[in-house]
């Protein structure tokens, strides 16, 4: 049987191309999920791993689709292979029903874990280059003293006696971020 995965990262990317290349490919059956692909378990993929008997091909548009680090795709090839089940990605036109297909999906799975690597040391250069020129002050913090359930912390922290835990159970900050702000108002 060939059964399409498709997966985009966040709710309001588009599944619509990879279905269709997946229709157009002729697979009999298309699983599709957003969800980030760093995120280790996916329901839907997850599910998918465990229907598939032997013989059957999971065909993906990328192979990014499936995991995003070279441990996480490979250590799903050697699950497919011991489970004698096949892999094809469309745009690199691997096939793992042949030995050759095999071989370059590890190759081409190793230079993609290297450009990701690559992109994350730019933006970490990037970022250190404009932390000297003063440009770059990090990720505004969320939880400010004017966030409503920073407030509201802040309130029960002056007019209870309730520790710090219970403050934060209840108000859904977290207990760093509680002490951070507290320490703004001594």
């Amino acid at each position: 049987m060939l059964i399409g995965y498709a997966r985009v990262s966040s709710r309001d990317q588009n599944l619509e191309t990879q279905l269709k290349e997946l229709d157009n490919f002729g697979v009999d059956k298309i699983i599709s999920e957003k969800i980030s692909g760093i995120v280790e378990r996916k329901t839907k993929l997850d599910g998918l791993i465990a229907e598939l008997s032997a013989g059957d091909t999971v065909v993906v548009t990328r192979m990014d689709r499936l995991g995003r680090s070279t441990i996480q795709l490979l250590q799903l090839v050697d699950y497919f292979q011991e489970k004698d089940i096949n892999l094809v990605i469309l745009n690199m036109g691997i096939d793992t029903r042949t030995s050759t297909g095999k071989f370059f999906l590890t190759i081409m799975a190793a230079f993609s874990e290297l450009d990701r690597t690559l992109i994350k040391e730019k933006q970490r250069n990037g970022i250190e280059i404009a932390k000297k020129k003063g440009l770059y002050k990090g990720r505004p913090p969320k939880y400010t003293k004017n966030h409503p359930a920073v407030k509201h912390a802040l309130e029960l922290r002056q007019t209870t006696d309730k520790t710090i835990k219970d403050i934060s159970d209840i108000t859904g900050i977290s207990e760093a971020t509680l002490y951070r702000r507290l320490k703004e108002i001594e």
